[in-house]
């Protein structure tokens, strides 16, 4: 793949600051021969540039253009995600030694904000592959890892996160699906809802229920499995049709005596809330980048459309009223951008970042949502028309305030955390 040597050989130099380990800065800042000067650095290494121009050139030149007629059909944008992973703007972060790229977190947010840009849509169907795989990259052992993370390197194939059910979604400890121990294996029985890639999947992260005393602690009761999409008794439902992002393949699966084998347990029994929840702080970061792609696409939108258009013999951005608007969506943006970059940052960095992802991933979610609003509002009347892209933002926007922990969990986690920090 054209992009996966540039890559590699960034993640073998240690990219500087942005998505490296700490090992890596000190490589790359014992080789370099500029000064040092300490402190925080908002300059992209030459490969980071390198590879967030090529997603930028993709989405503006081949997602842009397919994405209205995929909202229109519903079609699962299958060419796109080919094409995304013959560049090598999927599965960046796979490990090396599974035939991936080894990429850092900051380094895949980059590659997601400009995917965004071009379409939330096609851009959820791919990072609803680096979710159903982290559980596996942080828990999975070699032998795990090395068949269900390699196979994805071998071909474009799509993986799913399925833990949310029809009457668990926030509360996640009110999982209902059931994994009873028979011998060496497990039996599932159950229903899953709202499963992104769902329909689509090779193969799925599960996580049930192993502990069937209601009162258990949920970090005790839940365990992590690996289920491949053709396990007898294992059904995707129909395709759900949504507000937005239209494109994305979200069912229902429904899980009746599905036997798994034991070997695909992740860690152990007991262990799955705990290996589901530490995804998040790895995926989180990236949705902001999803939704502060979106924002930058409205304003972008919103602009153009401000400096061509007048109303009463100026260009509606000569009025006040309408520059403002552009102002507040610039200052936004920017914001968004800044708080996932913090929030990945302090992931690749080995630190513990469920503030900051909390932070990012709803601040990016709620101006995903402004700015799309305000996009609309700058249009006018063709902004309520399917015919002008801002409509389909709009649209688009809206479940970044739900999906990965909705914008009030978000809150929630935040001040816990928040808190925490005065009760030490």
């Amino acid at each position: 793949m054209l992009l996966t040597k540039v890559l590699r050989s960034g993640v073998q130099a240690g990219l500087r600051f942005q998505g490296t380990s700490a090992q890596a800065s000190a490589k790359v800042a014992a080789a370099t021969s500029k000064p040092s000067h300490g402190g925080f650095s908002f300059e992209l290494t030459d490969q980071q540039k390198e590879f967030q121009e090529l997603a930028r050139k993709f989405a503006r030149e081949e997602i842009v253009p397919a994405a209205p007629g995929y909202d229109k059909s519903g079609e699962y944008p299958f060419p796109l995600i080919k094409r995304a992973w013959e560049l090598g703007l999927m599965n960046g972060h796979i490990p090396e030694d599974c035939g991936g790229m080894g990429l850092g977190i900051f380094d895949a947010c980059l590659i997601t904000e400009e995917l965004a840009y071009g379409c939330t849509g096609v851009q959820t169907a791919i990072e609803a592959n680096s979710l159903g795989q982290m559980p596996v990259i942080i828990a999975g052992n070699d032998a795990q890892k090395k068949k269900y993370l390699g196979r994805m390197t071998e071909e474009p194939l799509m993986c799913a996160y399925c833990v949310t059910e029809p009457g668990a979604g926030s509360d996640v400890a009110g999982i209902m699906t059931r994994a009873v121990r028979k011998g060496d294996d497990y039996v599932i029985n159950g229903q899953k809802m709202w499963i992104t890639n769902g329909g689509k999947a090779n193969w799925y992260f599960l996580l049930a229920r192993t502990e069937a005393d209601p009162k258990y602690p949920a970090s005790k009761a839940f365990t992590g499995f690996i289920v491949d999409a053709d396990t007898p008794g294992l059904q995707p439902g129909r395709k759900e049709i949504n507000m937005g992002q239209r494109c994305s393949d979200t069912r229902g699966i429904t899980f009746e005596d599905v036997v798994i084998p034991k070997e695909n347990v992740l860690i152990g029994e007991g262990a799955g809330f705990k290996i589901a929840m530490g995804a998040f702080d790895k995926t989180r970061p990236p949705v902001a980048a999803g939704a502060t792609g979106l924002a930058q696409r409205a304003l972008d939108e919103a602009t153009k459309y401000a400096l061509e258009r007048k109303t009463f013999g100026r260009l509606i951005a000569e009025h006040q009223a309408v520059s403002f608007i552009l102002a507040e969506m610039a200052m936004k943006v920017e914001l968004a951008r800044m708080a996932y970059q913090r929030s990945a940052w302090e992931v690749d960095m080995g630190q513990r970042n469920t503030y900051y992802a909390s932070i990012a991933k709803a601040f990016a979610g709620d101006i995903a949502n402004q700015c799309a609003s305000d996009a609309v509002q700058v249009f006018g009347g063709n902004g309520f028309n399917s015919e002008y892209p801002v409509e389909k933002l709009m649209r688009d926007a809206k479940i970044y305030q739900i999906y990965e922990g909705t914008a009030q969990i978000q809150r929630l986690i935040i001040s816990r955390e928040h808190f925490a920090k005065y009760k030490q």
